[in-house]
């Protein structure tokens, strides 16, 4: 029972909480809360450049990233390279500075690609090499950023699915900016 229920709300890839176990969350708010939509920046071109298995790696680290998200948000993966942050009890002015923390976390975060023609093959191969010479193979940093769009619950947008939208159009205005932004 404990297995089906973690397929049927957890996401396989990156751990968070899936869209599923959202739409449940959106569904139990009370008449103050903050919606958080957050996007890979340029996630397409990145995939096609270094390949899919490093943009699951990427998406992992951006996962775990906001998992850790402060100021009482929960974490989802809303799909593909789109990311949920839901704070219920919270303006949006209140969640700024943890989605700013969760925005330069990961823009800071440098990952390194080495270039699999020069790893062993045996692992314990692996390991004798970096006894004599650490990791030299030939490697390069990578980073990526994100961007957020922020609304929080009103008159006007007096629904969850409302203020979801509303924070995708933030989301858009972020990009819109120049990327790695917050927009509320």
């Amino acid at each position: 029972l404990r297995s089906s229920h973690a397929m049927a709300y957890r996401d396989d890839l990156t751990g968070l909480l899936g869209r599923r176990a959202l739409n449940e969350r959106l569904q139990g708010l009370g008449a103050r809360y903050s919606i958080a939509m957050l996007d890979v920046d340029h996630f397409k071109k990145f995939n096609d450049t270094h390949g899919h298995d490093v943009g699951d790696e990427v998406l992992k680290m951006v996962a775990s990233r906001m998992a850790g998200v402060g100021g009482g948000g929960a974490a989802y993966r809303y799909g593909g390279e789109e990311f949920c942050i839901v704070f219920p009890r919270r303006d949006a002015p209140d969640c700024e500075e943890a989605l700013e923390e969760v925005r330069q976390s990961i823009a800071d975060y440098s990952m390194t690609l080495r270039n699999k023609g020069d790893r062993p093959q045996h692992s314990s191969d692996g390991a004798r090499k970096r006894g004599k010479m650490a990791t030299r193979v030939n490697s390069s940093n990578v980073s990526v950023t994100i961007s957020i769009g922020l609304a929080q619950r009103s008159e006007k947008l007096d629904s969850p699915e409302e203020v979801l939208k509303a924070a995708d159009k933030m989301l858009y205005k972020a990009k819109q900016a120049g990327r790695n932004k917050l927009r509320f």
